[in-house]
């Protein structure tokens, strides 16, 4: 017999952003603590404390977890077993690495909802010091709150999150517990619809993801950029991948973002070489790629200069 689903609300942040405070709130609403058997798993002790007695019926189930590697798929497993769960509740501890997590969760368990809690008067300096953890926990949040946001610059905070993702929903709590949700307008530094998409050298980063995310936008589209060339001989003379060293959070996630160019005849291009491309693209088939994947086929080249920063960033 194949076992049930069971969904997860996840609650990421840091101490003292909130996260506690929201998921009490949802645990006491009735609409949605509707007696089904839920499992809240705490990883990470704060100031404030859940109240048991304030939650509606007998069926929620809390479970501390200690340590990041007491997490693991077996423990979840058992503990689903066990209360015959229905859903889960997790507050994540923010010093873990969500890797952790997505490793551990249970084969029929799967993430329905991620939401990142922030206080908004610390935001920024975690954003600062800790960058790598807040863009692991923001990556992949579908919402992201900022709870105490009287008075706070949301331009910055948008441009926080922007930074990382440009899915995730924001809104911002106010002292009066009021959520007003961002408006502020998100508009690509370049036009996807100009006869030629001219990306310059500051926003490669953000054409790759976007074009990685909105691939059958670009369809058919002439774009023109500065690339480094990277030669394979699998892809033959008339081949190679153009692209960037792209930075999401810090030096360690490095990596190589290109892609195939197409030229019209063999190309004397050798790895490392800087050129300035322009080309349609179309989405097809390709071995590079695991599936279908943007073949950009080219109608100009000029060897180039590399860009002040050969690093790309979203920031």
């Amino acid at each position: 017999m194949a076992k049930s689903t069971v969904p997860v609300y996840l609650f990421t942040g840091f101490l003292s952003a909130g996260k506690t405070k929201m998921i009490q709130e949802i645990l006491e609403d009735k609409e949605f603590n509707d007696g089904s058997k839920i499992l809240l798993l705490i990883c990470e002790e704060g100031e404030e404390e859940y109240d048991p007695t304030r939650y509606w019926g007998k069926n929620v189930r809390s479970f501390q977890v200690e340590s990041e590697k007491d997490l693991t798929k077996e423990l979840l497993a058992s503990l689903t077993k066990e209360h015959a769960t229905d859903r889960v509740m997790l507050e994540y501890n923010g010093m873990w690495q969500m890797d952790a997590l997505y490793r551990a969760l249970p084969d029929n368990w799967f993430v329905f909802q991620q939401i990142f809690i922030a206080d908004a008067t610390t935001a920024e300096n975690y954003n600062a010091n800790m960058r790598a953890l807040v863009f692991d926990k923001l990556q992949n949040a579908e919402t992201v709150i900022f709870n105490r946001a009287d008075g706070i610059d949301r331009a910055a905070l948008h441009k926080l999150v922007r930074g990382v993702s440009r899915r995730a929903n924001i809104a911002y709590e106010t002292a009066a517990g009021e959520m007003e949700y961002d408006d502020i307008e998100d508009p690509l530094p370049f036009d996807v619809n100009a006869p030629v998409v001219k990306i310059e050298d500051e926003d490669y980063a953000l054409f790759y993801r976007d074009l990685s995310e909105n691939l059958n936008t670009y369809a058919g589209k002439t774009v023109k950029f500065k690339g480094m060339a990277a030669r394979d001989r699998s892809l033959g003379k008339a081949s190679a991948v153009v692209g960037r060293h792209v930075m999401t959070c810090c030096e360690a996630d490095i990596a190589y973002n290109g892609l195939v160019a197409v030229f019209a005849q063999d190309t004397s291009l050798s790895t490392g070489e800087w050129v300035m491309l322009t080309g349609k693209i179309q989405v097809e088939a390709h071995p590079l790629y695991s599936g279908k994947g943007p073949v950009l086929y080219v109608t100009d080249v000029a060897k180039t200069s590399p860009p002040k920063k050969e690093v790309a960033t979203f920031y």
